[in-house]
């Protein structure tokens, strides 16, 4: 039998939208183009074909008006507007499809439902072919029949019906599902059914009388309210019936030997792909010319003295592994305006003694740095591209090639070649020249961008120094007592065992706690707790259902004790550990441009993850010790609301900064009406909560969720202290409207920060991009002063011949490995720099705390 796949194509390309609009992840290319739902919709059909292996496959999509929306206005009415990136998308959709040979049918006045159950019933009266529909909507199972499937699509997985697998699920037959929606309606076409008769009640009617027509020739053997429910409804059901039918008579004037696929246009597509940023999706040779010229001849040398001397030089280096803590150089590729050289492993160092006063570009400093310094090579990059592109892309894509990719050159990704080494040999050299000489090539395009962009001074004077620092505290390390941890290990693995031990006793049965499902039921069933939501996967058991449970039970508090255990016990305990290497420290990897505020975030591990505020998770940090004698913690007082006194130039909130006052306390007595003296911990929390909401844009619904008020209580905060504090009121309705108009923000330091989300036809992505806009010259700043502070820290070490290290940035915080004799100095230097990097209209204030390990900094 010749196998079709028949696919809902509206259902996967509105799936494929909404798995990231819903995040306010909204995927774009460099030009600010839309592609989210492209991407997930081409790789669903990819994978697809992968899959289900089909010779013959249709797309069925809607199109315009129906004819159900034209007899009965109420259907699928109150569903949102298709969203603006939505809609541009679509006609990509079928432009994709056409490269890769797979037809799509579009037909007015019907639906994709109905073309789909036109094939289906071809199919069904044919005894050549089969069929597979797939969808995650529930209406077409109506159309399964002895040779055609469905794969109901889930959220993470599926559900394959034939005739005996439904029947046994619903116990009717797949047609009878247009009899179900009859009964029981469907919210989201807004079809009637008939009111107060669910689904198990209609599967039940439907069971024993076998359809709509056989419950109402029996109706007076149903008793009750159903039985008057249904004679209530009986018009609703009969009309909700004739919506929910499929129509397969749809006039597509073709035959199923139509459906074959056809080859691929790979130009075509490959372009397309291009075009939409998708390079892993790109198949074959690329055949359009580069839209740079590169040269890639290269000179393999035996000695340095093949090296033509130049004054400007760009490298790249390959490594063995992505963690470059653990890697070796396994090759490098260095070029000139005129030359390349494939410089082997045992020759790099001596390559880099040649060339390491000369004018160095590369993609990645500071992975070179750590590299070389294994080498025992101390170096200055002029320029580094990664860092261009991390300032100047609304999102840094890490790998050189997807940046190459869109001038049309194509290489392997290094991660390619640490999964498959023998593969990416044979083309290994070729495409390490590649990089090499694209970053040659690119580098001043880059740079005038950066000049037209006002971002060059930021680059320059910040971010390419800052990279030299942070890899220097990479490769200090952070040391870890693997006893003081496997203490703690043995220590959570009893609080474990006794927690597990006290919430089956306060339970009275015995069950899995970390099962969302099974406690889900303990608690709403077994213990019949109030306000138990019900979801497909079962109850909801998440922190906020645990926090307004709190108080009811006993059990609740240990559930919550022991969720906060278990985490901090395979986050932390156990995590940390398997980062500890062979020299007994952590050595994590800064990311220097990944966060959109220009942050410096922390992976493998996150040590900026490392828990402060609640004391259980803090005590963590007592395994962290110094290699010196002792860590000095410098953190800045403040330093977001200072900026937002600053630049909302409020000078009720300068003054108060100005006259030291405790500005949480301050604005608490402001709100409150009360004497500064009689403010109480309470109103001082609440005071905080609400300046750090405004700050970061929340609305009265969100703070009285963290305050545990009404949002109208709530609001009345946020609208007093707007009131007290006119001046943040004008810059926040000021920077917003200024974010509309130009679409980015800035910070005080120029970094321009592009808001796609702030043209999104969504309210609550269009409201995430508002919030954007108003934090971002503000954390952002902060981002940049930290920055600033700590190259100049590390200049005056280096010129005072401090031997203390700066190991670690967490935000607004910078951690010290102190010799002992140097506390007073280091002190001395980080203070006084700190507060003095960068003038503001407020003083920028630092507190500093020496400990014998991490925990006791603060």
């Amino acid at each position: 039998m010749k196998k079709i796949v028949l696919v809902d194509g509206n259902n996967l390309i509105f799936r494929s939208y909404y798995a990231t609009a819903y995040r306010g992840t909204l995927l774009r290319n460099s030009k600010g183009f839309p592609t989210n739902a492209l991407y997930g919709f081409i790789s669903m059909i990819e994978k697809i074909i992968k899959d289900e292996n089909p010779e013959y496959m249709a797309v069925a999509f809607d199109i315009g008006k129906n004819f159900r929306k034209e007899k009965y206005s109420f259907y699928k009415e109150g569903r949102q507007k298709t969203p603006d990136e939505l809609h541009v998308q679509e006609p990509i959709a079928r432009e994709l499809l056409n490269y890769l040979g797979i037809p799509y049918f579009e037909l007015a006045p019907y639906e994709a439902d109905d073309i789909i159950g036109t094939l289906a019933k071809k199919i069904s009266n044919s005894n050549e072919y089969e069929g597979l529909i797939v969808s995650s909507d529930r209406d077409l199972l109506q159309l399964i029949s002895k040779n055609v499937e469905m794969k109901l699509l889930k959220q993470k997985d599926f559900i394959r019906y034939n005739e005996q697998t439904f029947i046994d699920d619903y116990g009717i037959e797949p047609v009878k599902i247009i009899d179900l929606k009859a009964l029981s309606g469907d919210s989201s076409d807004n079809i009637p059914g008939i009111k107060g008769i669910g689904e198990k009640t209609a599967l039940t009617l439907l069971q024993t009388y076998k359809s709509l027509d056989g419950i109402y020739e029996n109706i007076n053997d149903i008793k009750g309210k159903t039985k008057e429910k249904l004679e209530v409804g009986k018009n609703d059901a009969y009309m909700s019936y004739e919506i929910a039918t499929i129509y397969k008579e749809v006039p597509l004037k073709i035959n199923l030997e139509d459906l074959k696929i056809k080859d691929k246009d790979d130009n075509k597509l490959n372009s397309l792909y291009r075009e939409l940023e998708f390079y892993s999706l790109i198949n074959g040779e690329m055949k359009e010319e580069p839209k740079i010229s590169i040269n890639t001849n290269y000179l393999e040398i035996e000695d340095i003295v093949e090296i033509k001397d130049d004054n400007i030089y760009s490298f790249y280096l390959m490594t063995d592994k992505e963690n470059y803590h653990e890697a070796n150089i396994v090759g490098m590729a260095l070029s000139t305006d005129t030359n390349n050289y494939y410089i082997k492993s045992d020759l790099v160092k001596d390559t880099f003694e040649l060339i390491k006063d000369k004018v160095l570009y590369t993609y990645d400093a500071k992975k070179a740095y750590v590299l070389l310094n294994k080498l025992g090579i101390d170096l200055n990059v002029n320029t580094d591209i990664e860092i261009i592109y991390g300032l100047t892309e609304i999102t840094l894509k890490e790998d050189i090639t997807t940046y190459m990719a869109r001038d049309n050159i194509t290489a392997f990704k290094d991660e390619d070649y640490y999964k498959n080494k023998k593969e990416a040999l044979d083309s290994f050299k070729d495409d390490l020249i590649k990089k090499s000489n694209f970053i040659y090539q690119k580098r001043e395009e880059l740079i005038l961008e950066l000049k037209r962009d006002d971002m060059y001074d930021l680059f320059k004077n910040i971010e390419m120094p800052l990279a030299k620092v942070l890899a220097k505290m990479e490769i200090n390390g952070m040391k870890v007592d693997k006893a003081i941890l496997d203490k703690k290990k043995e220590e959570y693995k009893m609080r474990i065992s006794n927690l597990q031990k006290e919430i089956i006793l306060l339970a009275g049965v015995d069950f899995n706690i970390s099962s969302p499902r099974q406690l889900g039921n303990v608690l709403f069933e077994t213990l019949a707790l109030p306000g138990g939501k019900k979801t497909g996967k079962g109850y909801k058991t998440d922190a906020k259902v645990l926090q307004k449970l709190s108080g009811l039970h006993p059990i609740i508090d240990k559930i919550i004790e022991y969720r906060n255990v278990t985490k901090l016990y395979s986050t932390y305990i156990e995590g940390l550990e398997n980062f500890i290497m062979d020299d007994g420290l952590i050595h994590t990897i800064f990311k220097q441009n990944l966060a959109r505020t220009g942050r410096l975030s922390s992976t493998e591990p996150n040590l900026q993850n490392i828990p402060v505020r609640d004391e259980e998770g803090k005590k963590i940090r007592e395994a962290f010790l110094p290699q010196n004698d002792i860590f000095y913690s410098a953190d800045y007082s403040q330093i977001e609301l200072r900026l937002l006194a600053h630049i909302s130039q409020s000078k009720e909130l300068q003054n108060a900064f100005i006259n030291n006052e405790d500005i949480h306390q301050k604005v608490a007595s402001d709100i409150y009406g009360v004497n500064i003296n009689d403010v109480t911990k309470t109103m001082r929390s609440t005071a905080k909560s609400v300046i750090f909401g405004i700050v970061y844009g929340i609305s009265g619904f969100g703070l009285g969720e963290n305050l545990s008020i009404s949002p109208k209580e709530a609001k009345m905060f946020i609208d007093k202290y707007y009131e007290l504090y006119p001046g943040v009121k004008n810059y926040m309705d000021k920077i917003v409207e200024e974010a509309h108009e130009s679409g980015d923000v800035r910070t005080l330091f120029k970094r321009r920060r592009i808001i796609p989300e702030l043209d999104n036809s969504n309210y609550m992505i269009r409201s995430m991009g508002e919030r954007i806009a108003l934090n971002t010259p503000i954390q952002g700043t902060c981002a940049d002063i930290i920055k600033k502070a700590m190259v100049k820290i590390d200049e005056a070490f280096t010129e005072n011949n401090i031997k203390s290290k700066m190991v670690l940035q967490i935000h607004d915080e910078l951690l010290f490995d102190v010799v002992e004799e140097e506390k007073e100095k280091v002190h001395s230097i980080v203070t006084d720099i700190m507060e003095n990097i960068y003038k503001i209209s407020v003083p920028l204030k630092v507190s500093g705390d020496f400990g014998k390990n991490w925990y006791e900094t603060k």
